[in-house]
């Protein structure tokens, strides 16, 4: 297995609930409907946009620092030159993990994240991945 692949695997496998920055309402956006996938296989979404008050049924918050629980793992659907100050976001509230979707890539973000320690993935749809390595999470936890 690829180094990018186990650490895909173990983001999938460790990380029970996905905080999506730029989560979207819009059934036809990738930022709509991979989350949906997510959820509907068992993952916890925690949207956050500051233009929404409920994606996928679920309360909205206006940035990373709002979410009042803890955050571990940040799903992003910003463009890529948003995608450092995401990364700053995502360090300032103790998060464990930080993936960048398919199309979106930062040598910043990567280098933000490398320097705190995140799990890190880039310019992959986590969707597609979740399909290809087959994994899932059965029950909520």
């Amino acid at each position: 297995m690829s180094e990018i692949d186990a650490t895909i695997e173990r983001i999938l496998a460790d990380y029970d609930t996905i905080t999506v920055v730029g989560a979207s309402n819009d059934p036809r956006k990738a930022a709509h409907s991979v989350p949906a996938h997510m959820q509907r296989n068992g993952w916890r979404i925690i949207p956050v946009n500051p233009h929404e008050d409920r994606i996928l049924g679920e309360r909205v918050y206006r940035s990373l620092s709002d979410v009042p629980q803890q955050v571990r793992f940040v799903n992003v659907f910003r463009p890529s030159a948003e995608t450092a100050e995401v990364a700053h976001q995502t360090v300032a509230v103790g998060a464990e993990a930080l993936w960048l979707q398919l199309g979106i890539a930062s040598t910043e973000a990567r280098s933000i994240a490398d320097e705190a320690g995140l799990l890190y993935v880039e310019d992959r749809c986590l969707l597609v991945e979740q399909r290809r390595l087959a994994v899932g999470r059965n029950q909520k936890s």
